[in-house]
């Protein structure tokens, strides 16, 4: 149907055009599972179906509109969706979105519009093959003022006659410029919004390319935002990383201290804690997981405390655990209190003539795991504790590394606190979600160390 109306009405149907094109856009963008397909690059037979189904199933609902509702024409966008769809899926993508949205107007006898769907998705789509660069696609622009403007830019230095941006703006004002010619000469068999008066039709011609400018722009705009999403999961990952490789010298220099300390006096001690070393660092080489079961964190301290009771003496160091059954399941960041535990016997204990004790606590209160190192040391004075942060925050390189490691895992959702008072001691507690996992040492065996460890 060949339409001519009041520049008026055309235009307010231009605006309307463009405001359902956004607004069908952002609609979509919302959706977990299309932005999966339309963010691709590359889709099999199956998801370029799904795709077409996602985008063509809604539009072509406005083309029944039109028909039921004669004086609204704005929701046929079928042309420009035929074009989205073949530069954005190739060309099987856009020929099967260009059958699907002439299906309603086939329906009422607009033949035309049938094969020239088919014609403009099969050339959107061979147009996407010529693009050097899958980028290009995204980046056209809306506003026909801007894609002129930085055609003359690019080709001023040199000229690129066949630069994509400026051959898929070409490409789309040729396909309405047709879709024109055919209104004019079967009139009944298709459906074109026209207008004699120039200045209008030029603007009905703008309108189609804002339409897929504007789609396009808002699409990216999504992908934009979740390729910031994955590249920021991804500096998370190499920073939590980073950070745990900065635990293990840490505790492995501390370590070969304490052995280096033996290895003239009393070398069958020494030997023993170097296989205890060997352990460690095993468990250190083979798991690279981020969280473990508390229940495994609590026997790689075991370890580490074995070596510091020689190195302390046995009289001088005693550990007291006080660990819940029901909290050995949760899981927690690997290496997470072997820092805590070496700042309270380095900080705490070392300097005390009559040694002192570590307790370890765990339990669980409502959706937490509840994690306490405390020792019975010197404390800190009021002066360190006022440099301290409050909140998540620690000294040194193990403390402040916990402090950080929590931030990257659990945002604000974990809290550690440090309560210390000079000549009394110091406690510092970890408040974690909890996680659940598998355990794989059996719970008798902390039954059997819940008390006194030596």
């Amino acid at each position: 149907m060949y339409q001519i109306m009041e520049p008026r009405l055309i235009l307010i149907n231009l605006l309307i055009k463009v405001g359902v094109a956004a607004s069908a856009a952002s609609i979509l963008g919302r959706s977990v599972e299309f932005k999966s397909l339309l963010f691709r690059d590359e889709r099999n037979w199956k998801q370029k179906i799904y795709l077409v189904l996602w985008i063509g199933i809604p539009l072509a609902l406005g083309v029944w509109i039109r028909f039921s509702a004669k004086s609204f024409v704005a929701g046929d966008l079928s042309f420009e969706t035929t074009v989205l769809l073949g530069v954005i899926g190739g060309r099987f993508t856009g020929v099967l979105g260009g059958v699907l949205l002439a299906l309603p107007a086939l329906w009422h006898g607009e033949w035309v519009t049938f094969p020239f769907n088919v014609l403009c998705g099969f050339v959107a789509g061979q147009l996407r093959n010529f693009a050097p660069n899958r980028e290009d696609i995204w980046s056209f622009s809306p506003g026909v003022d801007l894609s002129i403007y930085r055609w003359i830019r690019r080709n001023l230095p040199k000229p690129h006659p066949f630069e994509w941006q400026t051959m898929f703006f070409v490409t789309i004002v040729a396909l309405r410029f047709m879709y024109t010619e055919l209104a004019r000469f079967l009139p009944h068999a298709t459906f074109s919004l026209e207008s004699p008066t120039g200045w209008v039709e030029v603007l009905i011609y703008a309108a189609s390319v804002i339409v897929i400018g504007t789609e396009l722009k808002i699409w990216n705009s999504v992908r934009i935002q979740i390729k910031l999403e994955e590249q920021e999961r991804l500096l998370l990952h190499s920073r939590m990383e980073a950070l745990q490789n900065q635990i293990n010298p840490h505790f492995l220099f501390n370590t070969l201290n304490s052995v280096s300390s033996l290895v003239r006096f009393d070398p069958d001690t020494a030997r023993q804690l170097i296989l205890k070393l060997a352990n460690i660092l095993r468990r250190l080489l083979n798991s690279g997981d981020a969280f473990v079961p508390l229940r495994e964190e609590v026997e790689f301290i075991d370890n580490y405390l074995d070596i510091e009771v020689v190195r302390f003496g046995r009289d001088k160091l005693r550990v007291v655990k006080e660990l819940e059954t029901s909290s050995l399941d949760t899981m927690v960041p690997s290496m997470l209190l072997q820092p805590l535990v070496e700042n309270s016997i380095k900080h705490g204990l070392s300097s005390k003539i009559d040694g002192g004790s570590i307790y370890l606590r765990s339990r669980l209160t409502d959706s937490h795991l509840i994690i306490e190192v405390e020792d019975d040391g010197v404390g800190m004075g009021s002066a360190n504790l006022l440099e301290r942060p409050t909140g998540l925050g620690g000294n040194g390189i193990g403390m402040a590394n916990v402090a950080e490691r929590l931030k990257v895992l659990y945002g604000d959702t974990a809290r550690m606190t440090i309560d210390s008072r000079e000549g009394k001691g110091t406690l510092v507690r970890l408040r974690l979600p909890v996680l659940q996992g598998t355990g794989a040492i059996p719970e008798a065996f902390y039954e059997a160390r819940s008390s006194t460890r030596r």
